[in-house]
């Protein structure tokens, strides 16, 4: 199967997360040697928040990774919109619930919904838009809730993480009232590919990498 099957076109992948991709990354060839997609079918873009060592080709912890099974950055809240946000009983116009406990940002500034965790076992086809697609091993948990993941081919974390989409996850240090998007600074935005996002008083933060899936595996 042709590999670029999986290389959706401008028009479908114009928006992840408030990140606009290059034209020019779209169309450059994409590398996976040895591996046969024709066992996945390809789908609209979803959305992985992963952690781990950039450099890694495989490691433990995929239980704290999560999915958005559609591009969140169109469905977010816009900072200044936060009391209204509130108003509406943190139901966002997209519908989704604001958790003011454990709740995500992107790199332009929009509060996101939440993605689901965890994130399901099975093979995903997943891309950073630059130069590489490969396939995501996600293993089910062993008996101490631990879940591996493996890349193909070689292919290292940093490789097919999306360096212009950032996401970030707060949680209150000590009280939920304290961790809140008004405290985010109003400046900065959009943050750089690859820069930390910010931090915010009151809350606790990591940052997650973010894969592009393109491909799931087909079970016919």
């Amino acid at each position: 199967m042709n590999v670029r099957q999986f290389v959706p076109s401008v028009s479908r992948l114009h928006l992840h997360m408030g990140c606009l991709l290059l034209a020019a990354g779209l169309q450059q060839p994409v590398h996976a040697a040895g591996s046969d997609f024709s066992k996945f079918r390809r789908i609209e873009p979803q959305y992985i928040a992963a952690l781990g060592d950039p450099g890694a080709t495989s490691g433990n912890g995929a239980q704290a990774w999560g999915l958005w099974s559609q591009d969140p950055g169109p469905r977010g809240c816009k900072l200044d919109r936060y009391d209204k946000l509130k108003a509406a009983g943190g139901v966002a116009p997209a519908q989704w619930k604001f958790d003011a406990a454990d709740w995500w940002l992107e790199e332009h500034g929009l509060i996101m919904e939440k993605p689901t965790f965890p994130l399901p076992a099975g093979k995903y086809l997943v891309t950073g838009d630059r130069q590489v697609t490969a396939v995501l091993t996600i293993l089910p948990k062993d008996k101490d809730g631990n879940q591996r993941w493996e890349l193909g081919d070689g292919a290292t974390l940093y490789d097919v993480t999306h360096l212009g989409c950032r996401s970030a996850r707060y949680t209150p240090v000590a009280d939920k009232n304290a961790c809140s998007p008004s405290n985010v600074r109003s400046t900065g935005f959009p943050v750089t590919p690859e820069a930390a996002m910010p931090v915010v008083n009151g809350c606790r933060k990591q940052d997650y990498a973010v894969l592009i899936v393109v491909g799931l595996a087909d079970q016919r």
